[in-house]
């Protein structure tokens, strides 16, 4: 299986995921000149920006360790770009990482890294 295929598993795996704990989907795969944002979700009040990592096993390290500095520069761009271009206002913003193990473990890091 390619990574491509397994990037939409992983994303569609987190979406059903967030849908039951509540969160509304905005926009799936939003993309500029920036970057792209796999998941943009609200959960209760806040708008989520949400970066979702597979992998088969650990033997890698976890997922979330490869969302590194650069990565979450590039998120957070995209993310001003999304803000700016719908005119969003008086919302809060986070950044969370969900990490998945294909057929074994979700962890959801909620805040995983700051503007």
């Amino acid at each position: 299986m390619n990574r491509r295929k397994i990037g939409n598993i992983a994303e569609n795996i987190a979406c059903d995921y967030l849908a039951e704990n509540g969160f509304i989907i905005l926009e799936k795969n939003y993309s500029c000149v920036y970057g792209e944002i796999d998941i943009i979700a609200e959960d209760k009040s806040d708008i989520v920006f949400i970066e979702v990592k597979a992998r088969k096993n650990f033997s890698c390290g976890t997922p979330a360790a490869a969302v590194n500095k650069i990565k979450q520069l590039k998120i957070i761009n995209t993310a001003l770009n999304f803000i700016s271009s719908k005119n969003i206002v008086d919302k809060n913003f986070r950044f969370d990482v969900i990490e998945i193990v294909l057929g074994k473990k979700i962890t959801h890091l909620k805040n995983a890294f700051d503007v």
